[in-house]
């Protein structure tokens, strides 16, 4: 990557001044644009960095398929569309990659681009391309045992149904989450009701912590991961090889209605197992690795290992760029080991939550050695550098992985990259600060650009010189460049075009999906403007709100509050919750919420009771709800000083200009 310095700008400039260059950059519209000549040799490289004679991966997309619809597009009970594998019929035109798109990501796109019903092992099978996520079906006795039911209700539905047609109504005996991400179990009601949940005959499993992160992950940041999630995903891209095509673990992800059921059974430790219609299952825990709270299953009866989303047949996220805590690669690793020690001798198939299985003892062994490794690598070796003095940055621009490594397809860089997983093992260990104190305290971007531009004088020639950097290839200094122009002046419609060209150069070499969606939406918002529709973000449904606890509840009523607009509010209250007989005391102190558990205050300057929807009419902001709901003593200002001051939390923010 070249990066030029300030100086050498500032000299370019000046140059350019004493030779009388004319200013201004020629022919930029708001245009989308083909790939440039660089950016197709760079593509048409990577026929020679990889070995596309290598089947394997292409066969075990398609092998044990019973069936497919002629054509697979889902919608909601108004008509939306809510998933479509149609969409990328464009894929069946041509196997070779156009110049826009990287010819590994556009091969990994076909690959997920095969949908319908597998077999994985006599009496497991998939549904598979019906969501980011697969859906499993384990045949019991009597019935199904289901692994995670995909993202949203009406694509879990489909799948179900798809089932039943092809081999056989059946019930659902048990549902089993395999960690918390919503891809893996927002569809619940697609395939089970509550009432059978209740009443019994439907057993719902899943890890320990599950569903405190579930709900939490959710609410806490879930404005910002749904804004941010647009980017990642491309959700305002069109499909094709100008738009969005693979996520890495999926096409992307369905935009149907997220559902929740609790689970009623909790799997603790490493070993448990459970019997259910006849079906044998041991659990292993891996926590804190893909994600927070999560567990692969062991199946001995079919010398079948599930390994959720710990192993998913690309290099996965240390950090997903939607935003969430730093995953640990050492973790990761170390379980997948632990797993391999614990079935690998026995194991015929691995079978996972996204992408494909993979068959065979020895095929297998490998499999789940590499994906180790990767993981292992990047913790260890930027580890390494930082122990050397290197910060984030320098590292992610020095490290490679090892050529064995680098040239197994599973391990490509579809979803993770290691550029951003570097950074996130430095953000576990070593936090944002790289120890320069010029960065303690460092001006905001807007500010920043403002000095930068006022130093450079002549946006103009800035323009024409990273025009000229555009023509020669140079597209993330070009990006960079006029990014900062347009956190000056986001006015600066040549800056705005030309940045987007950059990115969009960018976007067409990624060979990460989700790098390929951020790139081409933030060229899409520089040239047409805020894609969001704004308003309040749906970041978890009412299915999983309901699921908070009133310590969430109250933490989540924390982050709402604006502290330093209330900061005259220092009060204590008593809040009792009457259909969970629970009872906590608020302390305001300065607009900052603090609380305690199962205490009173008998100097409370305010007593609420309610139930607990109450707390919710206040998140809601429901000033009916809270009148029917709350019940009031002492100093009735306190509640009214909190709802003056609590914030409504926009999704429609910018990302890519001030």
């Amino acid at each position: 990557m070249i990066r030029k310095t300030l100086a050498a700008l500032l000299c370019g400039v000046l140059c350019i001044a004493a030779a009388g260059c004319s200013s201004g950059a020629d022919g930029l519209t708001a245009e989308p644009k083909g790939a440039t000549d660089i950016t197709a040799e760079a593509n048409q490289s990577v026929y020679d960095q990889l070995d596309f004679d290598d089947t394997q991966e292409q066969e075990f997309a398609e092998r044990g398929l019973i069936a497919k619809p002629d054509s697979l597009e889902i919608t909601d009970e108004e008509g939306n569309v809510v998933w479509s594998q149609d969409d990328y019929d464009f894929l069946d035109e041509t196997e070779e990659a156009p110049d826009t798109a990287n010819p590994s990501l556009w091969r990994h796109t076909g690959l997920n681009h095969n949908y319908g019903l597998f077999e994985v092992a006599d009496g497991i099978y998939q549904v598979r391309g019906y969501d980011i996520s697969n859906i499993t079906f384990i045949e019991g006795d009597t019935g199904w045992i289901v692994f995670d039911p995909l993202m949203t209700y009406e694509t879990a539905a489909a799948a179900k149904a798809f089932v039943d047609q092809e081999l056989g109504k059946r019930p659902v005996r048990a549902v089993v989450y395999s960690h918390s991400h919503a891809d893996h179990f927002g569809g619940v009601r697609g395939i089970v009701s509550e009432e059978d949940v209740e009443n019994g005959s439907v057993q719902i499993i899943a890890p320990d912590g599950f569903e405190e992160h579930a709900v939490s992950e959710n609410i806490n940041a879930g404005t910002a991961m749904n804004r941010r999630a647009n980017y990642q995903y491309g959700r305002f891209l069109d499909k094709g090889a100008e738009g969005t095509l693979d996520v890495g673990i999926g096409l992307t992800q369905s935009v149907g209605t997220v559902t929740y059921i609790s689970p009623t059974d909790i799997i603790t430790s490493t070993g448990e197992t459970r019997i259910i219609d006849g079906v044998t299952m041991e659990f292993q825990m891996t926590p804190g690795t893909e994600a927070p709270a999560e567990m692969n299953t062991w199946f001995p009866d079919f010398n079948a290992l599930w390994m959720a989303e710990n192993c998913s047949g690309t290099m996965h996220n240390l950090y997903t760029l939607r935003g969430a805590e730093v995953r640990d690669g050492n973790a990761w690793a170390n379980y997948i080991m632990e797993s391999l020690a614990l079935y690998g001798e026995e194991a015929e198939v691995v079978f996972q939550a996204h992408n494909w299985p993979h068959w065979g003892n020895d095929v297998i062994e490998e499999y789940m050695t590499n994906t180790a490794a990767v993981y292992k690598f990047i913790n260890d070796q930027t580890l390494f550098y930082i122990n050397q003095g290197y910060t984030a940055d320098e590292i992610a621009d020095m490290i490679e992985l090892p050529d064995d490594l680098k040239k197994v397809w599973y391990t490509r860089q579809y979803y993770g990259t290691l550029t951003h997983n570097v950074k996130a093992v430095c953000q576990k260990y070593m936090g944002w600060y790289d120890a320069n104190p010029v960065h303690l305290d460092e001006l905001a971007p807007g500010e920043y650009a403002e000095k930068l531009v006022e130093y450079l004088g002549d946006t103009d020639r800035v323009l024409k010189m990273a025009q000229q950097d555009f023509e020669d290839g140079e597209y993330q200094w070009v990006a960079e460049i006029t990014n900062a122009l347009v956190y000056a002046d986001p006015d600066n419609t040549d800056a705005r075009y030309l940045c987007a060209d950059a990115l969009e150069q960018l976007g067409y070499q990624a060979e990460s999906g989700p790098w390929r969606n951020a790139y081409l939406t933030a060229a899409l918002e520089l040239r047409e403007g805020n894609q969001s529709p704004g308003g309040s973000a749906a970041s978890a449904s009412g299915d999983v709100q309901r699921e908070m606890d009133v310590p969430l509840m109250l933490e989540y009523l924390g982050i709402r509050l604006d502290s330093n607009a209330a900061q005259d509010l220092s009060a204590t209250v008593n809040l009792s919750v009457t259909d969970l007989g629970e009872n906590y005391v608020l302390i305001f102190r300065n607009g900052v919420l603090l609380y305690q558990e199962n205490t009173t205050a008998p100097d409370a300057d305010a007593s609420w009771t309610t139930p607990k929807n109450g707390l919710f009419a206040v998140l809601q902001g429901n000033e009916d709800g809270i009148g029917q709901l709350i019940q009031q003593t002492g100093d009735t200002a306190v509640l009214d000083t909190v709802m003056e001051n609590l914030a409504t939390f926009d999704v429609g923010f910018n990302i890519v200009e001030p």
